[in-house]
């Protein structure tokens, strides 16, 4: 037993020495601070005064055209037809050119079906072009929709192409 005190004792020591050994803090060589040189004195200079440039006279904002062909739309749907993305296109670059402008999209449809029916449809065909133009950046605010159902006709509601021409929307500029 008096064995295993001495030897748990001399273990002791042992780590207590490494351990001490451990904690010693080292010596951190500090880095020299770079002579510091005298500021030299800095000469005030003249400087002559610019020549007067002449303003160049602002450019002419491109006045935009608001004349719109009618957005045609597929039958009994307010689903735009491919061939008016690019009059929508423009109608959006336009709109863009005169922020204050309002306008007023008329809904229309063909003479087809029940007058209660065409007066939603017109609706909804206006109010799919003014999605279209608000997601290409046209403030809502200068948008303003109504429906006609099959008012105003364009065409002749007789033949098929008559009444494609009649399911639209037109573009009216408010003053």
């Amino acid at each position: 037993m008096k064995i295993l005190k001495n030897q748990m004792a001399l273990s002791l020591l042992a780590l207590s020495l490494v351990s001490m050994q451990a904690c010693k803090t080292k010596k951190i060589v500090a880095k020299p601070n770079p002579p510091v040189q005298a500021e030299k004195p800095v000469e005030a200079k003249v400087i002559p005064p610019a020549p007067e440039e002449k303003p160049e006279p602002a450019p002419v904002p491109e006045k935009p055209d608001f004349n719109f062909s009618n957005v045609q739309f597929e039958f009994n749907s307010d689903v735009l037809k491919t061939s008016s993305f690019e009059t929508l296109d423009r109608v959006a670059r336009e709109i863009k050119k005169d922020p204050s402008a309002k306008f007023v999209l008329d809904g229309y449809s063909s003479i087809e079906g029940s007058a209660e029916h065409n007066m939603s449809l017109s609706v909804d065909r206006a109010n799919s072009v003014k999605s279209y133009l608000v997601n290409a950046g046209v403030n809502a605010a200068n948008l303003t929709i109504k429906g006609y159902g099959a008012a105003n006709p364009i065409a002749s509601n007789s033949d098929e192409a008559g009444r494609a021409k009649n399911r639209r929307v037109e573009f009216k500029a408010v003053k």
